[in-house]
């Protein structure tokens, strides 16, 4: 960890530790209050991301106003996408039409994150988005409002096609939700995939709502691949495994990011999803260059559920949002023009670098297996030491 990260980090901790006392005695002079907002999907099947999301915004706001050097006062308020575009269209239009909120952080759902950049740039709000993986939410527009502080479904997939062909697998079947967050993906992993020497045999687009996979996967299993890549989100991909069992599918189960979260496990259990394999940006939060502090935070905090998968993302977008508004003050186009300047800026996920779309140079994926009702980085895992095999042909 560098010395500069480590500073900071022991302010954080000084400011976590006085907050009580803050709290008690009330702070020496009144602060304004600067209100920045947060969206995600607070209900419905990938609400744990959400409110893993929200929590982790809400600890960042909350160590913050725990600083007794913070220029100001922050209220967050956090609204709910339910991971559906129309619904992200409106309460991000409400966010984006109240000039008391300067700053937005938001999106897990790549489609919703799609349907909204438009109303931020209309209204000039500055939006970094947390969680959604879709290249076009930052390449897609010239539109200096949206910044991203996580990667892109592109490395992902490069990272997943070429470790995958390193375990020796040849062949894929593909299942793929219709929306946009789901074509990109079988996009670039056919893309990759192809460029390495795999083979896919078969790619099957199946609706969000879908709850019937016969028709698919009875052909699937004529195929026989050796592994079937799945990218949609958790409540799909919890489906088609639970499908694939009954129709006797051996081949591996392959998700796209959209499956990493402890609901994966809640709906599954344990042992049917044993062996499925993931990929994530950046490192587990344990192995962050903040992450021991803010997982230490997070159950000081003493919230009724998990960070998630991008829990330490939400994090540290809210505080690059706040690091802006302490710099050149709540004032939406000048926060714009200084997130244009963001380079190596310090966060628990590492440095936060913008290129001239606003999206963060996060190179590392990192490969996650299911192993007893947990997800496992696959370098400390059993399968990655030959303890456990992987279903299907090696």
């Amino acid at each position: 960890m560098n010395s500069r990260f480590v500073r900071k980090t022991q302010r954080l901790t000084l400011a976590a530790a006085t907050a009580a006392s803050l709290l008690a005695t009330g702070p020496a002079f009144a602060k304004d209050t600067v209100h920045i907002g947060f969206i995600g999907p607070l209900t419905g099947g990938v609400s744990s991301i959400g409110l893993g999301g929200r929590n982790s915004a809400d600890l960042a706001v909350k160590l913050r106003n725990a600083d007794p050097n913070a220029k100001y006062t922050y209220e967050i308020e956090a609204l709910d996408d339910e991971c559906k575009p129309n619904v992200g269209v409106q309460v991000a239009t409400k966010l984006a039409a109240n000039r008391k909120v300067v700053g937005a952080i938001a999106h897990y759902c790549s489609a919703v994150a799609m349907g909204t950049v438009d109303v931020y740039h209309k209204f000039g709000l500055p939006m970094t988005v947390w969680g959604a993986v879709l290249p076009d939410i930052t390449y897609g527009n010239e539109y200096g409002e949206i910044t991203r502080v996580n990667g892109t479904m592109i490395n992902q997939n490069e990272t997943a096609a070429k470790f995958m062909l390193e375990q020796g697998y040849k062949t894929w079947a593909v299942i793929h939700d219709t929306t946009d967050y789901g074509k990109g993906h079988n996009t670039y992993f056919t893309k990759y995939l192809e460029e390495g020497g795999g083979k896919i045999l078969g790619a099957f687009g199946v609706t969000s709502d879908q709850q019937d996979f016969t028709a698919e996967l009875t052909q699937i299993k004529q195929l026989n691949p050796d592994v079937v890549y799945f990218a949609g989100l958790t409540p799909l991909g919890v489906r088609v495994r639970q499908q694939m069992d009954k129709l006797g599918i051996k081949a591996v189960f392959q998700g796209v990011s959209g499956i990493k979260s402890d609901a994966y496990f809640e709906g599954l259990g344990g042992e049917l999803a044993e062996g499925s394999v993931t990929f994530l940006e950046g490192a587990p939060a344990e192995k962050l260059p903040g992450g021991a502090f803010f997982l230490s935070e997070y159950e000081k905090a003493g919230y009724d559920s998990a960070p998630e998968a991008y829990g330490p993302f939400a994090f540290a977008a809210t505080s690059l949002l706040m690091d802006a508004i302490e710099e050149v003050g709540p004032d939406r186009k000048k926060i714009v023009a200084y997130m244009a300047t963001v380079k190596d800026h310090e966060s628990i996920t590492g440095p936060i670098t913008f290129d001239d779309h606003g999206q963060n140079t996060v190179a590392l994926i990192t490969p996650y297996v299911a192993q007893s009702g947990q997800w496992v980085v696959w370098e400390d895992s059993e399968y990655a030491s030959g303890a456990r095999k992987l279903p299907g042909k090696q």
